[in-house]
């Protein structure tokens, strides 16, 4: 059996399964897009792992419990407080998601065209809004052939990463974006050594670090399966420490 908590279904939702020859004209009509496609003539999303298709009792009642005042609702300051103790971050601004986060964080730090936005690797979304906002992003993945196995293949370059700071110059790089995990590189994890050493590289220089962190309790847990010093810490303890190698997130 695989660990995990158990679980009972409060809520169902039923689903249809099309016939094949309708689920080809729905493809075709889509011209192959999958994000054109009808949600109701798909039988398993695979699209995205973003969300979940069930909510928890837990999260049930927290929607009848939540303040939807206008302004100064309890549901801010519960969910300023849970983010300021997981990251250390005095200042939080909700987002609907990730995407509104990108949109409004690269608006601010690129200042004038052309300025560089270095990461690990962008995923599409944040690649997107660093370009609408008139920057340029640069992909500095750890280059580790796709066969071979390591045990943090989404790791920055940093190496590279010195090296185009150097050539460009600092004036010139709005930020850099570390992608935990990355998931552009398959959702390969970033061990905490790298994490710290880009920092410190973006310190030197006098550059932002933002964390673009979707899948950021994934890579704690990697770090701690696979980190030396990191088996017996506890992953709320590991997130704070990640984060404190950072100016900021988006989520």
């Amino acid at each position: 059996m695989p660990k995990g908590e158990p679980f009972k279904i409060k809520m169902v939702e039923p689903i249809r399964l099309i016939p094949r020859e309708d689920r080809e004209a729905a493809i075709k009509a889509a011209h192959y897009n999958p994000f054109l496609l009808r949600s109701s003539d798909v039988y398993i999303d695979l699209l995205t792992d973003s969300g979940t298709g069930a909510m928890s009792h837990f999260q049930w009642s927290a929607m009848m419990l939540g303040d939807e005042s206008y302004a100064g609702a309890s549901s801010y300051y519960k969910l300023k407080e849970t983010v300021t103790d997981i990251t250390g971050y005095e200042y939080v601004i909700p987002t609907h998601q990730g995407r509104g986060a990108e949109k409004s964080a690269f608006a601010q730090l690129i200042t004038r065209p052309g300025m560089y936005v270095l990461s690990n690797m962008f995923f599409d979304t944040t690649r997107g809004h660093v370009q609408l906002a008139g920057g340029r992003p640069v992909d500095l993945l750890l280059d580790v052939p796709t066969e071979e196995f390591h045990p943090f293949k989404g790791n920055m370059d940093t190496e590279k990463l010195e090296k185009f700071i150097q050539e460009h110059g600092a004036e010139n790089i709005a930020c850099i974006v570390m992608t935990v995990t990355n998931n552009s590189a398959g959702g390969q994890p970033v061990s905490m050594a790298n994490i710290r050493e880009t920092y410190q590289i973006a310190r030197k220089y006098g550059v932002l670090v933002l964390f673009d962190v979707a899948r950021y309790a994934e890579n704690c847990h990697f770090i701690r399966m696979r980190e030396e010093g990191y088996a017996d810490k506890a992953p709320i303890d590991i997130a704070r420490e990640m984060f404190s190698y950072g100016d900021g997130l988006m989520m």
